[in-house]
């Protein structure tokens, strides 16, 4: 018996967008693409996915779970996407440099936040006078005094300033807290 493997040899092709695939079971999920089908459905919230991989992590969300630790500082991240972004800062291979310390960061909202420390322009409240590094702390912030809770519970209908708060009292609902 003769079994040629070809590397690389594309034999199964989408019908739709003639888009070529190596596995059977790639071009399969990619269907899914052009029907809109979404197989994969989390059992907490109902929210439903195309491939089985972006439902494992959307479930990470209901637990609480961060697997991937950063090995330097030790902070966690759900997605080990997120985690490889956030390793770019401590290589320093980012490519927004601070020319004041030549600390350099991946992203320019970043090196824009950073800066503020330097210039000592930093956003304050003008309800109580506390500062804070991030303008969007500030926005998070004034909801205290405005009384304003945006973010609410879809199963009890309870509701919170801060969409992390709502986040963390789903758990409960889902049992991963008591």
């Amino acid at each position: 018996m003769n079994m040629h493997i070809h590397k690389g040899k594309k034999s199964y092709v989408c019908e739709i967008c003639n888009k070529s695939f190596t596995l059977n079971g790639n071009l399969n999920c990619h269907k899914l693409l052009h029907t809109g089908e979404k197989p994969h459905v989390c059992e907490i919230c109902n929210k439903s996915f195309t491939h089985k991989l972006s439902l494992n992590n959307h479930i990470l969300i209901h637990t609480g779970e961060k697997p991937h630790v950063c090995e330097v500082c030790n902070k966690s991240f759900v997605q080990k996407s997120h985690l490889k972004s956030h390793m770019l800062n401590h290589t320093g291979k980012g490519s927004y440099v601070c020319e004041i310390c030549n600390k350099s960061f991946i992203y320019r909202y970043r090196l824009n936040n950073h800066i503020r420390i330097h210039t000592g322009e930093i956003p304050v409240c003008e309800i109580c006078n506390k500062s804070f590094t991030l303008k969007g702390s500030l926005k998070k912030h004034i909801l205290i005094h405005t009384g304003e809770k945006p973010h609410v519970c879809d199963i009890c209908n309870k509701s919170f300033t801060q969409k992390s708060n709502l986040t963390r009292h789903i758990l409960i609902h889902t049992g991963a807290i008591t």
